[in-house]
């Protein structure tokens, strides 16, 4: 537990992801960017269950972030998927005491907690104990505002809603929001488990208020119309901290980078293929689409000849055998990393938000397939608003439709196809928001700035509060 920051600290900020690597992994980049600007200013104590610190535990990290773990007194990840809403049940309500007794133990005492925003509960824990809490949401501006605003969808007789006949209607008076298909909201079928997966996300914004920061993993120019309407209507402080994602890695820092100087066959394998040829597909970490989606993908990769490299996790193995031999199915990549490889011409996408800010960042056009929650919205800025992709399933009624073989494939090489107008003009888009991106996270750039704002914030209060002792 000792570091070199211990006694000479400003400021000791605990972190408290979700335990989700969707979350984790954003949690902790933020803190590493944190730290690296602040050398010797700022102590995270970085807490996660024992079964999460087995995962990530020999990841490298800067000195001054230390880990801390409270019992794993919620089901094990693994069990996620099958049962998302039992879950998210457990989370909330088992692990705030646990959180709570760690407090009690931490030396020196928290100044500052961040938890996730879905985390409601640490809020509370914070506000019993006086200490300034920064919510800290990993989603997009434009579904916080979706979800802060979800009674307008209820007044409107648009919650829930028939998707297979109605899903296509547009609506427009989500504040911050443009037209926007009913298909596009989230957990809007009126479905058992969405309706439990909505209850419990909603509970927590109901205490984003009583936070004294809002953190937003996301680029201002990304999202303009939504970060300003959450500004007007909440009175808490909100800072657009950039995309909390790994770029750092790529400029080789070996305390910030997630690869630690590792060189891997799929990059070798890339360096060998044409500028602008490859085909990179994920699905993401736990949701998936049916086994029977899986497979017209593979056999369309197989008959396109296109060449592809896709990260496939557990099924790696018996899709290899389909796919056939123009690319590569791996169970891991350092996706940034390939993202940004001059070979990559498009990233097949589930569209989750931490994936979204990576294709962005990258500069690389996208073939959206939404599967959940957030992932719908995304594609649609993907799609509608940034107009840099396409989408795989235009029906609306994506839960249940399959698309097929030959669609994919007839999908693949028009995308591929460097000489289509169409595909040129998707290009261009992504290379002018790759560049907005970039100076945004550039000093004096818009995300740089919000941080260096709420440090500073952080800093008066912890001075305000020696003041009054």
């Amino acid at each position: 537990m000792e570091s070199p920051s211990l006694s000479t600290c400003g400021c000791h900020l605990v972190a408290m992801p979700y335990p989700a690597r969707g979350h984790i992994n954003p949690m902790m980049n933020f803190c590493k960017l944190l730290v690296s600007n602040n050398t010797g200013i700022i102590l995270v104590t970085f807490v996660v269950t024992e079964e999460w610190l087995g995962f990530i535990g020999s990841d490298p990290k800067p000195d001054s972030i230390r880990y801390a773990t409270i019992p794993n007194v919620i089901p094990s990840e693994l069990t996620r998927a099958n049962d998302h809403p039992g879950f998210m049940e457990a989370v909330m309500t088992k692990m705030e005491v646990p959180f709570e007794e760690l407090l009690n133990r931490l030396q020196p005492p928290p100044t500052a907690i961040v938890p996730d925003t879905f985390l409601y509960w640490a809020v509370a824990v914070g506000n019993r104990r006086n200490i300034p809490v920064a919510s800290f949401w990993t989603m997009s501006a434009s579904i916080f505002s979706v979800l802060h605003h979800h009674h307008l969808l209820v007044q409107n007789g648009h919650y829930p809603v028939n998707l297979s006949e109605n899903g296509g209607e547009r609506v427009d008076y989500i504040p911050g929001i443009s037209s926007m298909r009913l298909v596009d909201f989230p957990l809007n079928d009126g479905s058992c488990r969405s309706k439990q997966l909505l209850q419990i996300s909603l509970k927590g914004f109901e205490w984003v208020s009583k936070a004294q920061h809002l953190l937003i993993t996301s680029i201002y120019e990304l999202e303009p119309q939504a970060i300003d309407v959450l500004k007007a209507e909440l009175s808490l402080p909100i800072y657009t901290i950039g995309p909390a994602i790994p770029y750092f890695s790529l400029e080789k820092n070996p305390t910030l980078s997630t690869t630690n100087g590792t060189s891997h066959s799929y990059m070798e394998w890339l360096d060998a293929q044409p500028d602008r040829s490859v085909l990179y597909i994920s699905q993401g970490s736990y949701f998936s689409v049916s086994r029977a989606q899986v497979d017209e993908i593979a056999f369309a990769l197989r008959e396109s000849d296109i060449r592809f490299l896709w990260v496939a996790r557990s099924e790696a193995s018996r899709l290899k055998e389909i796919c056939g031999s123009k690319g590569l199915v791996v169970t891991w990549c350092d996706q940034l990393r390939v993202l940004s490889h001059s070979s990559i011409g498009g990233f097949w996408s589930h569209c989750g938000w931490n994936s979204t800010k990576e294709g962005v960042l990258a500069g690389v056009p996208f073939l959206t397939f939404p599967i959940i929650m957030d992932q719908p919205i995304d594609s649609k800025m993907i799609v509608e608003d940034w107009k840099v992709g396409w989408r795989v399933n235009e029906d609306v009624n994506v839960n249940n439709t399959l698309v097929k073989k030959d669609e994919i494939v007839m999908l693949v090489q028009k995308f591929l196809d460097l000489n289509s107008e169409h595909a040129r003009e998707i290009r261009e888009r992504s290379k002018t928001l790759r560049q907005i991106c970039r100076r945004a996270i550039t000093n004096g750039g818009s995300a740089v700035t919000d941080l260096n704002a709420f440090v500073g914030d952080l800093m008066q209060t912890n001075i305000d509060s020696m003041n009054t002792l």
